[in-house]
């Protein structure tokens, strides 16, 4: 009698497990094939960002040639080009071209207006706080304090790679505009900033002691001269050196490290 009753509970479960079975074999089905789709999809992704970069690569490579051989035209062409469809960091890089194009011929507006559109193009602050120390560089000389401020100011806080070269410039603002007190501060901060090059710190140093003998007037021309941006890289992926000995802080067009790529 015993053996009845399992042999009825045993069939009683295989009944129930054929039910769950067809029952949830479609689920399982699915979740397989949208397994594969999206496995599919990361791998088409990953293989159309590489050739994107690749083939962005080659033109920002041709670009450099044509500025290294005084064919500007040429350069901006290629620069603009890949400025409007480019990866995100080469687009930024490529901005930054044409941008310093543009201030080298005197065109500061189109130029700073290029500089804030490279700065939305790339979330890796190198590059994009780069080309916004760049503009507030091409305003310096023209833009009122309070734009100044707004600027600078944000590339002053933790984490951001040009916080004492913001600095500087914010204090050369404040200086043309005749807070010397307030430009003072910031001169006596970076004189003393662990994050600043040596370079930074000793004109920081040599601003205060001109500022309190009274000759306040002659800094900001020789202190923009000097100021100015690290070398920015061939390629998106190399991280410059925010303490490496800068370019001129001119409208010239920016020029990469040299055989940087990844």
């Amino acid at each position: 009698m015993v053996d009845v009753f399992d042999e009825v509970e045993e069939q009683l479960r295989s009944e129930r497990y054929r039910s769950l079975f067809s029952r949830g074999w479609p689920f399982a089905v699915g979740l397989l094939v949208l397994g594969l789709l999206v496995a599919g999809g990361v791998w088409g992704w990953r293989t159309y960002q590489t050739q994107a970069a690749g083939k962005a690569s080659i033109t920002y490579s041709q670009a450099m040639d044509a500025l290294a051989k005084n064919d500007n035209a040429g350069a901006e062409k290629l620069f603009t080009e890949l400025g409007k469809s480019g990866p995100a960091g080469f687009k930024s890089l490529a901005l930054m071209q044409v941008a310093g194009l543009k201030l080298s011929k005197g065109d500061t507006k189109a130029g700073v207006t290029l500089l804030d559109q490279a700065a939305g193009a790339s979330k890796d602050l190198l590059i994009s706080d780069a080309a916004r120390l760049k503009a507030a560089y091409a305003l310096l000389d023209t833009a009122p304090l309070d734009e100044m401020e707004k600027r600078l100011m944000p590339l002053m806080e933790k984490g951001h790679p040009y916080g004492a070269l913001a600095r500087e410039a914010l204090g050369l603002s404040r200086l043309a505009h005749g807070k010397t007190a307030e430009a003072k501060a910031d001169f006596a901060i970076l004189g003393i900033a662990p994050d600043a090059s040596d370079g930074i710190r000793n004109r920081a140093r040599a601003a205060g002691l001109v500022i309190d003998a009274g000759q306040a007037g002659v800094l900001p021309d020789l202190a923009k001269k000097a100021a100015a941006l690290p070398p920015l890289p061939a390629q998106p992926e190399i991280i410059p050196n925010p303490n490496a000995p800068p370019p001129a802080a001119s409208g010239a067009p920016v020029q990469p490290v040299a055989g940087a790529d990844q």
